[in-house]
């Protein structure tokens, strides 16, 4: 009976970990889109994500109802994305990833600094998308959490299908593995590169929503997801997304079975001394591409 019920505990750890790692590995998903398309880490990802949130939390204040704000989301923290590739990252030029990695990470603070100057600095409530609460291998979870896990599969299964089966995602595709042969058969590189910013920018928007509807939103509001995130990525693979996202699912397992079995206040710890562990043995990331680097 004991063995039983220590089994039924590890499954509940298990499924709590996967609930919150499907938050970070729908991040990671849009950080490895826009690295693919376009060579670049966008640490403004979170911030881009943030002041979507905020628009949408106007819009609701307004009577919109909170599920109707979320497309809203994802279309402001899209079009930010799409500004920031335009006028920040293309000037620069290809093969100056580090210039733009430092140019992301100052706009994200250029983007705080705004959200502080209109909405404050304070966490504010955000509505819930849903009420209610279920019970799932006898853990008591909210329909809010299990609609956010169901939210963010469908996300990754239709970025999937974009991809795999449609002509935009094979050009994508294309493009993030040789830019130069793209454009040798047609494939503008630069509307790839405004797409794959759109998508990343509004698929980490839509992470946000969601996470804003668990708590509350601030100005912080992305800054331990975005961590675990990029932490997910450099596990799975920096240019696999497959990888991104089930390396963003461990990251949610490891996390709650170190704060459930060892201690909550060296989970941080103990996360990160494993995947260490993992990227000495796999400096690429499990699925990450051995050897070689795209020029």
């Amino acid at each position: 009976m004991k063995r039983g019920e220590e089994m039924h505990d590890l499954l509940s750890v298990i499924f709590s970990g996967l609930v919150s790692g499907s938050l970070y590995a729908l991040l990671g998903l849009s950080i490895v889109i826009i690295f693919r398309a376009t060579d670049v880490v966008n640490f403004a990802i979170g911030d881009i994500a943030t002041i979507g949130v905020y628009v949408a939390m106007t819009v609701i204040s307004l009577g919109v109802p909170v599920v109707a704000a979320l497309p809203v989301t994802f279309l402001v923290a899209g079009m930010i994305g799409v500004g920031v590739e335009r006028f920040m990252i293309r000037p620069l030029g290809p093969g100056n990833m580090f210039s733009a990695l430092i140019i992301t990470m100052g706009f994200g603070l250029v983007l705080q600094a705004i959200i502080g100057t209109i909405w404050g600095y304070n966490p504010r409530p955000f509505p819930p998308i849903i009420d209610g609460n279920a019970t799932v291998f006898g853990v008591a979870i909210t329909y809010q959490k299990l609609l956010a896990t169901g939210l963010a599969v469908v996300a990754m299964l239709l970025i999937s299908a974009l991809f795999n089966w449609t002509r935009i995602g094979l050009a994508m595709r294309a493009s993030a593995e040789d830019h130069f042969a793209a454009r040798m058969i047609g494939i503008k590189s630069t509307r790839v590169a405004s797409l794959a910013w759109f998508l990343g920018c509004g698929l980490a928007g839509i992470t946000a929503f969601i996470m804003a509807a668990e708590t509350s939103v601030g100005v912080a509001l992305m800054a331990m997801v975005l961590f675990r995130a990029f932490a997910g990525v450099f596990l799975g693979g920096l240019t696999n997304m497959i990888g991104a996202a089930a390396g963003g699912m461990m990251i949610g397992i490891l996390d709650n079975v170190a704060g459930s079995y060892v201690s909550a206040s060296f989970r941080d710890t103990m996360v990160f001394a494993v995947i260490v562990v993992i990227l000495f043995i796999r400096p690429s990331g499990i699925l990450g591409a051995k050897g070689g680097a795209r020029v």
